[in-house]
């Protein structure tokens, strides 16, 4: 029986807070477990591999299944929501069952160490990559149990579209890219060519075959194929080490990349440097002839590099791009490999190989990410196969390894902290928030312990770091890395925490560590006002027009974004209330000039574009609550009158809200299809009316999204898992699983406050 292992260590790993907030699956031969439990695995793996094309998001079963469990929760698993059409009567009685309902549910789900453990689905490439790596370095079998391999073939078939190809995301359309990689992972899996449920790998190869051949997959994967010896470094376009050896005032200096894309880009020019290959197999040598269209060795190679498939071709090389790869295909890299001036790339792959070590050990082998993580060991192991550093890498390759009923994937992070800054505050905002005091306790404890408490080591100025001293990440504390959203909400809740008695909530935390959280914020504001995600923008909005990536937008620059900036706003004007003496003018400062970014940012039809939600609604509420912590509102702000005339016209019949990805990739808004509602979507929308006040104007809207709500809940209190409500990089939606939770029970105890009770 699979087994959820929280906050546990193990061999060949460190950490500063006793693992808190760590996730791994271990799979224990000698726990069949009941024949209830099975039942209920069983026929949650059958349900979403039979409606896998209608329903595509899996729900949490087994790591849910096992929390409730743990915490005595009678868990129902085929529990449905109420039909829509039946009538729900919405006041102060049935809000307080419901709330009672949703917040004993979600509490029942919270792991021992206080956060909430969930899935984070996003990118469906994710886990070839680090198969890939696991086969080139020889670890697949030491690394992976025959039960993994059997659970990963199994998501990997669940997320095969009916086309035979994979999509970038589960609700997309097929691609090179991920059709490709996936393809070649099932076979590095074990898996044969005419293997697989209803011909799966048949059905792969033709869709792959009719679409080009393996020369038509964006350079993302071109990296990775050549890695594994199906590809040729001859048919990639340039990604030069040297680059790393420019002084950091220059633009295109590596170092002054947007984090997640600097962290892959590095690696990747390690890798072209040494033009790297793993071992050549037997295996490897039939993926040449599997994956391609004409025979390996008859392949135009140079005419490949500038191959791409119109299905990933979501942001197509600029002729600026093509002019430099040429150049530097035809006369760079063969100047770049004579004597004398071959020292230079010897020179750089050595400081990147310092500069990759330095980022191991501060992340402790976590990385930023899980494609930052694959490449970084790849690296690592390419430099020293027995080396320690690499026994670390491998030891964190299960924090990134997730088991659902659609089987085991590898995400490309986890949320925790996240996740638990929201929660708190959605419980906090319903009247029986001291009911669960527990809860409560816990979530408390779990963001005080999960608060990064030093700097990158050394002079990490030089590294290209920013201070995280006082911030939180998006995932864990080990892991090291400040985000300014997540310290801003992680600070807003402790601040909202620190209001209540601590023999309900726990102690709250020293004042000194407040002050850390604050620098953290103060640094990360750009010179226009708004704020990023991990640093400052380092280099120019033009330098997109580099964007080498083929799929995704807006990747290489640190933008400013309204959620972050409205973040910031309202954990410094809380802040302030508490401490009001503290940096008041350069918060007061800092707070005014990040009003007015969002300001600037509002569009014609008075929306805001989110870039980390869908899409428009998620940035329209936050700038809602960032207006509103300086005191604007309905009356005395056109912004909010607008945003609120926006938000009612996209209120759909059924009294709900639901936009759909496309959005983000489209950059107007979209319902999804069948003008179907979403549960967060309307969550969002109704917290942000709340905030502006609609309560007072003309509740009816709340009213008719209440109900909606809460028709949707299902008999043990949970709320069903729908279409991905996260988003990045214009074209990557994601999916958050605790939002299906936490933002219906924030929605509804705002509106049980300030709605019914003020009637």
């Amino acid at each position: 029986m699979w087994k959820l292992k929280i906050a546990e260590g193990g061999p060949w790993l460190t950490s500063g807070n006793n693992h808190v907030g760590r996730e791994t699956w271990e799979f224990d031969r000698n726990d069949a477990g009941s024949s209830e439990e099975r039942d209920v695995v069983d026929a949650a793996r059958s349900e979403f591999q039979k409606n896998r094309f209608r329903t595509r998001h899996s729900s949490d079963v087994l790591a849910r299944m096992q929390l409730a469990k743990e915490n005595n929760f009678s868990l129902d698993q085929k529990q449905k929501p109420k039909d829509h059409e039946t009538t729900v009567d919405v006041n102060i009685s049935t809000i307080s069952e419901t709330l009672r309902r949703a917040l004993g549910y979600f509490s029942a789900i919270q792991a021992h160490d206080g956060h909430w453990p969930g899935d984070f689905p996003g990118p469906l490439f994710t886990t070839a990559t680090m198969i890939i790596v696991l086969y080139v370095t020889e670890s697949l079998g030491s690394t992976l149990s025959s039960e993994h391999r059997k659970e990963i073939c199994r998501y990997l078939y669940n997320r095969q579209n009916i086309d035979g190809g994979w999509g970038l995301h589960a609700e997309g359309e097929s691609s090179m890219l991920s059709s490709a990689l996936n393809y070649t992972a099932l076979r590095l899996l074990g898996e044969g060519v005419d293997d697989g449920p209803d011909m799966s790998m048949p059905k792969a190869r033709k869709w792959i075959h009719d679409h080009g051949g393996a020369t038509m997959v964006p350079i993302l994967g071109k990296v990775w194929l050549s890695v594994l010896g199906v590809f040729e470094w001859s048919g990639v376009n340039p990604i030069p080490p040297e680059l790393f050896l420019l002084p950091s005032f220059v633009p295109i200096q590596p170092g002054r990349l947007w984090s997640h894309f600097r962290m892959a880009f590095i690696p990747m020019s390690y890798l072209y440097g040494k033009k790297f290959v793993g071992p050549i197999t037997k295996l490897v040598l039939s993926l040449r002839e599997e994956l391609h269209i004409h025979p390996y060795k008859k392949i135009n190679w140079r005419q490949a590099r500038k191959l791409c498939a119109k299905e990933d071709a979501y942001h197509p090389h600029t002729w600026l791009q093509e002019c430099l790869s040429d150049c530097l295909y035809s006369f760079g890299e063969p100047f770049l490999a004579r004597w004398p001036v071959s020292y230079m790339r010897r020179r750089a792959l050595r400081q990147i190989a310092e500069f990759l070590k330095y980022e191991d050990d501060n992340s402790r082998y976590i990385c930023i990410g899980a494609a930052q993580k694959a490449l970084s060991m790849l690296c690592c192991w390419s430099e020293n196969p027995n080396s320690d550093a690499f026994k670390n890498h491998l030891a964190r390759v299960a924090d990134f390894l997730w088991l659902g009923e659609d089987g085991m994937k590898v995400r490309v992070c986890a949320g925790q902290s996240w996740d638990v800054a929201f929660a708190v505050q959605a419980i906090l905002a319903c009247s029986v928030a001291e009911e669960f005091g527990s809860t409560l306790k816990k979530a408390h404890h779990f963001i005080k312990a999960s608060q990064i408490l030093d700097n990158p080591s050394g002079d990490f100025g030089r590294r290209y770091r920013h201070i995280s001293k006082g911030g939180w990440a998006f995932q864990v504390a080990d892991q090291g890395w400040q985000v300014s959203d997540c310290t801003a909400e992680a600070l807003k809740a402790l601040l909202l925490l620190s209001k209540f008695p601590s023999d309900i909530v726990g102690d709250q935390m020293e004042t000194c560590r407040y002050h850390d959280a604050v620098n953290v914020l103060l640094s990360l504001q750009n010179p226009n006002g708004g704020y990023g995600t991990w640093e400052l923008a380092r280099t120019y909005p033009w330098m997109e027009n580099l964007n080498m990536t083929e799929i995704y937008a807006d990747i290489m620059v640190e933008h400013q974004y309204v959620e972050c900036t409205s973040s910031a706003i309202q954990a410094l004007a809380l802040f302030r209330q508490k401490y009001p003496g503290h940096r008041e003018d350069e918060i007061e400062q800092c707070i005014r000039r990040a009003t007015e970014f969002i300001e600037k940012l509002q569009n014609e039809d008075g929306s805001w574009f989110g870039s980390w939600g869908i899409c428009f609604t998620y940035g329209t509420w936050f700038a809602i609550e960032g207006l509103s912590a300086v005191g604007q509102c309905y009356d005395n702000s056109t912004y909010i009158r607008k945003a609120c005339q926006f938000l009612l016209s996209k209120q759909l019949t059924n009294g709900g809200w639901g936009e759909s990805h496309l959005s983000s990739t489209t950059k107007a808004y979209t319902n999804l299809d069948g003008e179907k509602s979403h549960v967060v979507n309307t969550a969002w929308a109704m917290l942000a009316l709340m905030k502006a006040g609609q309560a007072e104007r003309d509740p009816s809207p709340l009213h008719e999204a209440a109900r909606l709500i809460m028709s949707m809940q299902l008999g043990n209190g949970d709320f069903p898992q729908e279409e991905m409500i996260g988003s990045f990089l214009k074209n990557g939606p994601l999916c958050y699983m605790a939002y299906r939770n936490i933002f219906p029970i924030w929605a509804l105890g705002e509106y049980h406050r300030l709605v019914l009770c003020s009637d």
